[in-house]
């Protein structure tokens, strides 16, 4: 739906972003206020939809992330329209929002839901390429094809899926960390997961389930999903964001990665730039003399000393909240990660307008077993609660902060194998006041447990265990496990019917 040029509209509801947090909290409001309008505005030509939701515990939910045409919300919610921009100016005291195309929007209630961006390794190069929505997958997809050596720097959850998933291309993979997956593991699991970087790819025994769907370029030359001088990015990508897309180089072969650790990048050179000015300390695996150096478009030199020649660079270093341009004349309060801070009824400091997902700061106390993570889970789960946090100021009826936030849980895939991460599952903020049970059978699970004063505060389960259900009911419930000791682990005891 176009809004069209100084056109102005009255609209109870205004929800930014067609992501899962956006797209959740606009279909929430649409279908309790059937009679009141509701407008979605994302800057993407699709939105990011949930389907196959499966709650497969009290609190840890399964589901799937389907890209879909707005038409898709519209026929489902009559009263809920899609306007295709992205925000140029907000002016909150007088609950007004500009779009890039014209439109100038009255809103009662507004929901902020922006999402992230990537935090690149620099601007505007044309060898660096960041992963965060469609049309970047897609032009990732597009430069692998042609591809013989990228060089991955980053160390969370779109590198390890990337790195897993691309066949026929070498891979140098930067960290700057010990071990890989820092966000998410510990070294044990690293290593772990480590082996399998090695193998073939098991054949995937269904077809993806995933509809995806591609656009034309728009206009101008512009990609799709961008708007005009904004450089707005689409939603982030959800769980699987590589299935039913080809991540196959030019190469024959699989795997082919190469790791270095505890590096980061210190240059990026191009060949010019190379022959100018030879890099310090030992040359790059090519084995090839520096005058040489038509081989590779662009070259990168670690922190380590080596220096590697390769076809571009992939930067997955994390992300920024995404609050541009809603701080300009506004006064927001903003939290240390940059995010909009919101109290536990998600609301921001500006009056009637509300944020979720990844560009909020949860700014409420939080409860001693969960963490706010950029996570699509947390998305949706803050998607919904906004939903209902609008509609109970609305309706002017209490509301307290939802379940969810009362233990961290979060569950994936890595490498192949099923991840469940519950509570403080590094020991965050545990300090020395901890101990860990580990349970590991190589290429099959992965089982660690942490433990204060002899109850159980978090847990990171690998492959198909089967304990995350009572796992978490032991850290919702902080049971005493102190006389259980190592034979809370024992693969003989079937520690679900024993807690049943």
């Amino acid at each position: 739906m176009a809004c069209g040029v100084n056109s102005e509209k009255r609209v109870r509801f205004v929800v930014v972003g067609g992501g899962i947090a956006g797209v959740t909290c606009a279909e929430q409001l649409a279908s309790q206020f059937t009679s009141d309008s509701v407008v979605l505005l994302t800057a993407a030509p699709l939105v990011k939809t949930v389907t196959n939701f499966k709650q497969v515990s009290k609190i840890l939910e399964d589901f799937d992330v389907e890209e879909q045409p707005s038409t898709v919300l519209e026929e489902k919610y009559p009263n809920l329209k899609v306007i295709q921009s992205a925000v140029k100016s907000l002016q909150a005291k007088e609950h007004t929002l500009h779009t890039e195309d014209g439109c100038i929007l009255h809103y009662q209630k507004l929901c902020v839901c922006s999402g992230a961006k990537p935090k690149l390794l620099t601007q505007n190069n044309p060898h660096v390429l960041g992963i965060r929505d469609t049309d970047s997958a897609q032009e990732f997809q597009k430069r692998l094809s042609t591809a013989r050596r990228i060089v991955v720097v980053g160390n969370g959850g779109i590198a390890l899926e990337l790195v897993y998933e691309v066949e026929g291309c070498e891979v140098i993979w930067a960290v700057k960390d010990k071990a890989i997956g820092n966000t998410f593991f510990d070294a044990g699991a690293a290593q772990f997961l480590i082996p399998a970087l090695a193998q073939d790819k098991p054949e995937r025994s269904t077809p993806c389930k995933r509809a995806r769907y591609t656009t034309e370029a728009a206009t101008g030359g512009a990609s799709a999903g961008v708007s005009g001088a904004s450089g707005e990015t689409g939603s982030a990508l959800g769980p699987d964001w590589h299935e039913g897309i080809s991540l196959r180089g030019a190469q024959k072969g699989s795997h082919n990665v190469t790791m270095e650790y505890q590096c980061e990048i210190r240059r990026i050179c191009t060949q010019q730039e190379i022959l100018q000015s030879p890099p310090d300390g030992p040359q790059s695996s090519d084995a090839a003399p520096w005058p040489d150096v038509g081989k590779w478009p662009v070259y990168v030199q670690l922190t380590n000393g080596q220096t590697y020649g390769c076809d571009f660079i992939v930067s997955a270093t994390g992300v920024v909240p995404n609050t541009e341009p809603f701080l300009h004349g506004n006064s927001f309060k903003v939290g240390a990660d940059g995010g909009l801070l919101v109290d536990d009824h998600m609301r921001t400091s500006e009056a009637d307008v509300f944020a979720a997902g990844d560009v909020c700061s949860a700014g409420w106390e939080p409860s001693h077993l969960w963490q706010q993570m950029r996570l699509w889970t947390q998305a949706r789960q803050m998607g919904w609660y906004v939903g209902r946090c609008i509609a109970a100021e609305v309706l002017d009826e209490p509301i307290e902060l939802d379940f969810c936030f009362e233990l961290f849980s979060h569950i994936t895939k890595f490498f192949n194998y099923k991840v469940v991460l519950l509570g403080k599952f590094n020991a965050q903020g545990l300090g020395q006041n901890h101990e860990l049970l580990l349970r590991c059978t190589k290429g099959h699970e992965y089982i660690k447990v942490v433990l204060s004063n002899g109850r159980m505060m978090g847990a990171v389960l690998i492959g198909e265990t089967n304990l995350e259900e009572t796992f978490e009911n032991l850290i919702l419930n902080q049971m005493d496990l102190s006389a259980y000791g190592e034979d809370l682990l024992d693969p003989n005891i079937d520690i679900e019917d024993y807690f049943d």
